[in-house]
């Protein structure tokens, strides 16, 4: 038989349950709102504010704005993701909002990246066909596409946060994390990052802004990307080192040979 404390206790357990999960869903929205913006404003579509438009600083200045902008969200985003700071960052936040404290806190750098950007619109390069136009528009919207399945292609609710949160409410049995390569991972070991790359660099109008942004965020992903298969390497073991061998990491049929990595 239950006493009042013991029913007092598993009521405000409950609440804490249920606020850990609207706090995720709405750290979820937030994300979905941030990012949509960031698609628009790396495409210059749809929003008041994109990578080319606008007024700013002096070229000099702008770009140094700009790297600090993408560098700020860089230390945030490999910081945060790395183990040592999680087991740290659990002392504060609790274990079922820890993901989504992440998503809120990079997405609220996203923001402050497309807000505070300067734009440099000096041309690169123009594409005047338009045909090559449509081509490298439809490559564009492929490569979030691409982003957009590989997060579904494993958990798309866990990465986000949202499955965290649900399972203290639902106590699904704990299992191990299992090795998967389903459909995208067959062919490079990170699609996500791949349909990035393809998003940042296919634009049939390459300005200045554009280009520091491209290639600067292009460092970035291959630093995390280095990272990040550390980690699976210490988690996978030989799976993973295996993997690593027969696919490629980014380039599509382009394998790592005696240690070398696309």
């Amino acid at each position: 038989m239950h006493t009042a404390t013991d029913l007092k206790t598993r009521a405000l357990r409950r609440i804490g349950q249920f606020a850990a999960l609207l706090y995720s869903l709405l750290s979820y929205l937030f994300f979905l709102l941030t990012f949509l913006y960031f698609m628009g404003f790396v495409g210059n579509v749809g929003v008041p504010k994109s990578i080319d438009s606008g007024t700013g600083l002096a070229w000099p200045w702008a770009l140094v704005s700009d790297i600090l902008l993408i560098s700020l969200f860089a230390l945030q985003h490999s910081l945060m993701a790395r183990k040592s700071f999680k087991d740290r960052w659990r002392f504060i936040i609790p274990a079922p909002i820890e993901r989504a404290t992440y998503v809120l806190v990079s997405s609220a750098v996203l923001a402050l990246l497309c807000g505070l950007w300067q734009p440099i619109t000096s041309a690169v390069w123009k594409v005047e066909s338009p045909v090559a136009t449509g081509l490298l528009v439809a490559l564009y919207w492929l490569g979030w596409a691409i982003v957009l399945v590989a997060t579904f292609l494993f958990s798309h609710f866990e990465l986000f946060g949202i499955k965290q949160a649900l399972a203290p409410l639902l106590r699904p049995a704990s299992v191990n994390p299992v090795f998967r390569t389903p459909t995208l991972y067959k062919v490079v070991r990170h699609p996500m990052y791949l349909g990035f790359l393809i998003a940042f660099w296919a634009t049939p109008e390459m300005t200045v802004g554009h280009l520091v942004f491209a290639l600067t965020s292009t460092l970035y992903i291959l630093i995390g990307t280095h990272l990040e298969e550390k980690d699976l390497v210490t988690l996978f073991g030989d799976n993973y080192r295996r993997y690593q061998k027969n696919v490629a990491m980014l380039l599509p049929f382009v394998r790592r040979n005696s240690g070398s990595e696309d």
